[in-house]
């Protein structure tokens, strides 16, 4: 090896030093705005990883993670042996699939509508009383959905009463109760994810648009052939992160909305959780739970992403 060639590593070295005590100077700023998030993170991520440990124990609260009994995989076999531990499954399967299928295409379709739209005024309203429903606690729409759909003295049924039909059980027939809970769900958060799509849509060059229109191109047709295909790696991202959730299922929605004639469908590995882990006190079981439920998450995102690069998509890594 020659002097010269030995001494490129060193070279270079000595130039990158430089540059990046460089760049830590101009960017400060934005370093130290990246101190939080790295915060939350360390302190509500990472950290609790060090309470998995309780789904492999006897658990305590007097003894503690440290101080109580290792049990290995008898937490997961008690939970594997239970009949209401396949219910909640498929219940959270259920409601999360058709939340996929009806839930995931409302913003995009909110977003190509709101993109055709040539009133600004018209189109700032719009956005705006469409982002407002995800501001609402579900506490709040969980009352306002009873108001609406009750059996008895719900504005709907009494509107149905009125015209000399029967009243429709909205929240205690288990089919019905599936479609108000998912259109609850898409009327809560369509709007909002609007956003994603709209701040993708920027990123489309408008020549094209101009071009297609040279060409006799209608506005259909430069939706399907120009809008939907920009905006192409945005939703296979955000199908991705969607499939990573398909086991994960809010909280507070099945248990504001579920009452006991639906618990055959309401009753999700959320409430499965607080139910078994606080309630009942069962915290090493609920944990088993919610390790498993990370667990199923991270081998759909894996095949998500894979199956998005096979088909030639960027995927999420």
């Amino acid at each position: 090896m020659s002097r010269s060639s030995a001494q490129q590593p060193l070279l270079s070295q000595t130039v990158l030093k430089p540059r990046r005590a460089m760049g830590l100077r101009r960017d400060y700023q934005l370093y130290l705005l990246m101190i939080l998030p790295i915060a939350y993170f360390i302190v509500f991520k990472y950290v609790p990883m060090y309470g998995a440990a309780i789904a492999f124990q006897n658990y305590s609260i007097f003894q503690g993670v440290s101080g109580s009994e290792w049990v290995g995989f008898d937490n997961f076999r008690q939970l594997f042996a239970m009949s209401q531990f396949y219910q909640v499954v498929r219940n959270t399967l259920l409601l999360n699939f058709l939340d996929l299928f009806f839930s995931f295409p409302a913003p995009i379709v909110l977003a190509l509508l709101l993109n055709e739209l040539r009133v600004v005024w018209f189109k700032k309203v719009a956005q705006t009383i469409l982002y407002l429903p995800h501001f609402i606690s579900w506490i709040i729409i969980g009352g306002l959905v009873y108001q609406m759909f009750a059996t008895n003295g719900g504005l709907v049924n009494n509107l149905i009463v009125s015209l000399g039909l029967e009243a429709v059980p909205f929240l205690t027939e288990k089919t019905i109760w599936v479609l108000v809970y998912l259109g609850t769900g898409i009327w809560h958060s369509a709007g909002w994810g609007t956003i994603i799509y709209l701040a993708a849509l920027t990123g489309i060059n408008k020549e094209l648009y101009e071009a297609a229109e040279v060409d006799g191109a209608g506005r259909m047709k430069k939706m399907w052939h120009i809008t939907l295909p920009g905006i192409r790696s945005t939703i296979v991202v955000m199908l991705i992160m969607q499939l990573g959730h398909i086991m994960t299922i809010g909280f507070e929605r099945p248990f504001v909305m579920g009452n006991p004639l639906v618990m055959d469908y309401a009753e999700v590995i959320s409430t499965f959780v607080y139910k078994s882990g606080l309630q009942a006190a069962q915290f090493s079981l609920a944990t088993a739970m919610g390790l498993f439920q990370a667990l199923v998450g991270l081998i759909f995102v894996v095949l998500a992403n894979t199956i998005a690069k096979r088909f030639g998509e960027q995927g999420i890594w």
